[in-house]
């Protein structure tokens, strides 16, 4: 991965143009990586997300807060969440005072999963070409451009 000019396209009509491109073609090669990454574990980059909010809330938490909370919004985050059920890293506990609501919370085997990945999050390291001053920068536009 190098220049976008290079990759994919050697002229753009305006450097706005050239850089949206560059997102969205940086997003894919980001979600490609991620998906790389994270197959081994046998989640996929959503499931680890729904696992990570579990682990943050440190308790039982309802089906829309997780979808509220997910970094990419996932209209099969129910289906996804019946995965990581399957896999025993989430259960389900019904609301006793309301049988329409389920709660959600991770498992000892998902905490477990948390663990491993962490210790294998050197893999997941893409942006070691960026300082940390470039990362702040870099994050700053981002935040500048929503």
């Amino acid at each position: 991965m190098g220049d976008i000019s290079k990759d994919i396209q050697s002229k753009f009509p305006s450097e706005k143009v050239k850089a949206f491109i560059n997102i969205k073609y940086t997003a894919n090669w980001i979600h490609s990586k991620e998906n790389e990454f994270f197959k081994p574990f046998g989640i996929s980059p959503q499931q680890f997300n729904i696992l990570r909010i579990l682990k943050g809330a440190g308790k039982a938490i309802k089906v829309q807060q997780i979808k509220d909370r997910m970094i990419e919004r996932a209209p099969n985050a129910t289906r996804l969440m019946d995965k990581l059920c399957a896999k025993q890293l989430i259960e389900r506990i019904p609301c006793p005072e309301d049988r329409r609501v389920v709660h959600i919370a991770i498992t000892d085997n998902g905490l477990q999963l948390l663990a491993k990945i962490e210790e294998n999050k050197d893999g997941m390291n893409l942006l070691s070409n960026l300082s940390t001053e470039e990362a702040n920068i870099l994050s700053d536009l981002l935040d500048k451009i929503r």
